[in-house]
């Protein structure tokens, strides 16, 4: 099932201009990591992950819209994203209340913090940071795809930033909220970020 025809399965329709359009963002031609692929494998896993969540439906939506809009000279994209969907989902039949929970769901992809009892919240992280948890050649390529997003930063200033944004993840007492994804990828997820830092202090 090709992602438009995904998205009609999800949201009906009467929506395909919606995934057609949001389809086209993620094949945007500046992406490299953050695309159709990428989408793909984060609804895949919010799929696996379902039975966590209160409100599957909702985690599903923000997944579409987690990366709707992105920039890397931007700090806002998840504010944007979030900025998007409400706009975009205004023009359906969605309930305002459910509108709000997806909204909320992609703002919370700014900081992937989500609450002790925020089920939904943490499928939805968890699944966006699954590549943390990948095997190394994978994890290997997503780094390298990043790097090429961000190809207009200085290697020295790029370093340093990938860094720290490495070293706040090695800091968080979990990276992975869902019993499954815990015990899929936390181990490996920090074997693989102890390496990148290794080879980006090299």
């Amino acid at each position: 099932m090709d992602l438009v025809e995904r998205w009609i399965a999800l949201a009906g329709p009467q929506t395909r201009h919606i995934g057609t359009e949001l389809d086209a963002r993620y094949g945007e031609p500046h992406r490299r990591y953050h695309t159709r692929e990428h989408l793909t494998a984060v609804l895949d896993l919010v799929d696996e992950l379902a039975a966590h969540a209160a409100d599957p439906g909702a985690v599903r939506l923000a997944a579409w819209f987690h990366d709707a809009v992105y920039d890397p000279e931007r700090a806002d994209n998840e504010e944007r994203s979030a900025r998007l969907a409400a706009r975009m989902l205004a023009d359906t039949d969605l309930a305002d209340d459910d509108v709000g929970r997806v909204v909320r769901l992609v703002e919370l992809t700014a900081t992937h913090a989500p609450g002790a009892d925020d089920r939904d919240g943490q499928v939805l992280c968890d699944a966006d940071l699954a590549i943390l948890g990948a095997d190394p050649d994978r994890y290997a390529a997503y780094a390298a795809a990043v790097r090429e997003e961000y190809a207009f930063v200085p290697e020295e200033l790029y370093r340093a930033g990938r860094a720290e944004i490495l070293n706040g993840l090695l800091a968080l007492p979990a990276l992975f909220h869902t019993p499954p994804a815990r015990e899929r990828y936390e181990g490996r997820a920090r074997r693989n970020i102890q390496t990148e830092l290794m080879l980006l202090n090299a």
